[in-house]
């Protein structure tokens, strides 16, 4: 009796905060999506429902854009537990968001698939997909427990954010498709690096292949603001990340890390049938991480790209003739590390080294960081932390400079380290 009556309780409960109607772009727990069924946000920007890709006949729940070219799925919740059948149910159950398998709930053989997962949760939330891609569960008081721009697969969205936040440890990054039929996590991922002074990077398993610094307006290789997309960079004592936004309605932008290890930045307007390429990374060949080794530097104008930093010579002569650059280069004269007999050689328009092991300095100016450079023997170089309006802080690297290019017509200026007998030359 005591059972019946919780029962009836808890469904008047339900029927009060969701009377018996539908919504096209909300989960409840009286309305659930099945295989074949589908949200769609409110002004009708993207579509979550069951999909295959490819020729696979595994099913998957994903979030897609509503009318690009083909069918563009954005994000993935069960990318290692596919449904094999049309059985799959999304639905409510106990106040997370979880995706159900093989027979349903009314079947003995019943398989939790995929679920949001949250420890604390009321019986009373919701789902809702948003018009900017993202799927967001709430509570009855609309606060938010989880969403899906938290957990990223391999797109990019505006508004998503890309970092690490430091209050509860989530970092946000993302990881490619295993092939294009299968989008369980591949061996490639894109995010922050956040030692020493942050960076973007793109990894194969462990192995950095490609990076990227902000230098106060943009990223390095990107020559200049682009109009469509406003950048947003952050890094506080709470949290660091990268983020984007799409300036222009009448277009859509995404980023994805395809399943070769390529970022891909993508721009589709309805004039078009196709999604055009308006940057990528890598492109070249000096795009390549630590492609010239060790006080190496690259261009991708040369015939020979790599050559060693004034001041340097190859540390392996014969390989570097070779064109195994492998070994990079090493000092052709010691330093005094004195403080008196060193001093610095200015090297224009480089992407700057790989920032990993080097010292954050946001109150010194230039000056002050050649100074607190001179002090420490194992200081290699330094340079402008933000190019922007005057500059603010700077960059102190520790050990070897690794992953310089050097650029035409963009860059910035980095100080390298060398005896006093290397100055004039």
């Amino acid at each position: 009796m005591a059972y019946h009556q919780n029962f009836v309780s808890l469904l008047i409960a339900v029927l009060i905060f969701f009377p018996l109607c539908t919504s096209k772009d909300t989960i409840t727990p009286i309305q659930s999506v099945r295989d074949g069924e589908t949200l769609v946000s409110a002004y009708e920007n993207f579509v979550l429902g069951f999909f295959s890709p490819g020729k696979s006949k595994n099913r998957y729940i994903g979030i897609w854009l509503n009318k690009s070219p083909n069918q563009t799925v954005v994000w993935v919740a069960n990318r290692e537990n596919p449904v094999s059948d049309s059985s799959g149910i999304l639905t409510i159950n106990g106040g997370n968001l979880v995706l159900v398998g093989d027979g349903g709930y009314n079947s003995s053989t019943t398989t939790i698939l995929w679920s949001t997962n949250v420890s604390i949760v009321p019986k009373l939330s919701t789902a809702t997909l948003m018009d900017s891609g993202n799927l967001i569960l709430r509570d009855d008081l609309q606060r938010i427990l989880w969403e899906s721009f938290d957990h990223p697969t391999n797109t990019f969205l505006p508004k998503m954010k890309l970092g690490l936040d430091r209050r509860t440890g989530l970092n946000r990054f993302l990881t490619s498709w295993r092939s294009i039929e299968d989008p369980a996590p591949g061996e490639f991922s894109f995010g922050i690096d956040p030692h020493g002074m942050p960076q973007l990077l793109i990894r194969k398993g462990s192995d950095p292949i490609w990076r990227e610094t902000w230098n106060g307006q943009r990223l390095i290789s990107m020559r200049v603001n682009n109009p469509i997309s406003g950048y947003t960079y952050v890094s506080n004592d709470e949290e660091i990340y990268f983020m984007y936004t799409n300036n222009d309605s009448s277009i859509m932008t995404i980023a994805i890390l395809n399943v070769l290890g390529v970022f891909q930045r993508l721009l589709w307007t309805s004039k078009k049938p196709q999604w055009d390429v308006i940057w990528a990374a890598p492109q070249d060949r000096c795009d390549r991480y630590a492609n010239c080794g060790a006080y190496g530097s690259c261009d991708s104008n040369r015939v020979a790209e790599c050559s060693c930093l004034k001041g340097f010579e190859p540390k392996m002569p014969r390989d570097w003739n070779l064109r195994d650059w492998s070994a990079g280069c090493m000092r052709r004269r010691t330093l005094d590390c004195a403080g008196k007999g060193d001093g610095f050689l200015k090297l224009e328009r480089v992407k700057l080294p790989d920032t990993s092991g080097s010292r954050l300095e946001p109150t010194l100016n230039l000056n002050e960081c050649k100074e607190e450079c001179l002090k420490n023997c194992s200081c290699a170089a330094y340079a402008s932390a933000n190019i922007s309006e005057e500059g603010s802080g700077c960059v102190i690297w520790y050990g070897n400079l690794t992953d310089v290019k050097i650029y035409s017509d963009q860059g910035q200026d980095l100080y390298t380290r060398v005896a006093a007998s290397e100055l004039g030359k």
